[in-house]
């Protein structure tokens, strides 16, 4: 009984219309600055990591 109740907890969760999914309620300035910052972050990480891998290469081998 309580797995059951789990998952039509979940089933109800997932389909709550709680936040309307329309083009007047987003605000795509706000999603394009997540957007890059997120892509700025994900290559200078790469970066530094690749940095350190270089770096542990050179010194330690």
């Amino acid at each position: 009984m309580a797995k059951t109740k789990a998952i039509m907890l979940g089933w109800m969760m997932a389909n709550s219309d709680d936040v309307p999914m329309d083009s007047r309620y987003m605000d795509y300035a706000e999603h394009e600055r997540t957007y890059v910052g997120f892509l700025w972050a994900a290559k200078w990480g790469t970066i530094v990591v690749a940095v350190i891998l270089l770096l542990l290469a050179f010194f330690l081998v």
